[in-house]
């Protein structure tokens, strides 16, 4: 089996298992206006567009590099690696979760576990396995499209934390801020 296929498997995988969890959620209570999830829907959707357009067999100005074999089994271990890390996140959240910025049933600040390590390891681990099928890739067009991915996901984080900072207790998201890392661990802490 190629490397491709595998990482084409593992993304879909991940979208089916994915798709089917979000009905284990709590009940919506709010979220922020359509238009202010527009600004990172907008980069995400056009990057996800670029990033898995086929490049299999493309050789022409668009192509930056080959990785090879060994190369390519990396990068089905990192989309591998980060698909796990993200369920991992997702788990751990268990009913609070929701792919859209909202606030649920009960919700609260969600300190422990891989939230110990950054504050949004579900666009941490996602972020790794886009990079890693960027990699494997080796064209402009999955390069673009993982930097309009890594934008629309610090977009999307960015806007979740000012929402969460105005929904919970400000003291308490403050202070998690003030502890952990946004995105990356041991990076800085309250971006």
């Amino acid at each position: 089996m190629r490397p491709g296929i595998v990482i084409l498997a593992l993304w879909l995988g991940w979208l089916i298992s994915w798709l089917l969890a979000a009905m284990w959620s709590n009940r919506t209570e709010g979220r922020p206006a359509i238009g202010a999830q527009i600004r990172y829907r907008v980069p995400m959707i056009i990057g996800a567009l670029l990033m898995f357009f086929p490049a299999h067999g493309y050789e022409g100005k668009l192509r930056l590099w080959h990785i090879g074999s060994y190369g390519a089994w990396l990068c089905v271990a990192g989309v591998a690696i980060g698909i796990g890390v993200a369920w991992w996140a997702r788990i751990h959240l268990g009913r609070l979760w929701s792919g859209h910025i909202t606030r649920k049933t009960d919700h609260r600040v969600v300190d422990t576990g891989p939230y110990a390590a950054v504050r949004h390891p579900i666009y941490t681990g996602l972020l790794l396995s886009l990079l890693a099928t960027a990699v494997a890739k080796g064209t402009m067009l999955g390069i673009g499209g993982f930097l309009l991915l890594l934008l629309g996901i610090w977009m999307k984080a960015r806007l979740e934390e000012q929402w969460l900072v105005q929904e919970l207790d400000e003291g308490t998201y403050g202070d998690y801020r003030r502890r952990v890392p946004m995105l990356i661990p041991f990076g800085p802490k309250s971006d």
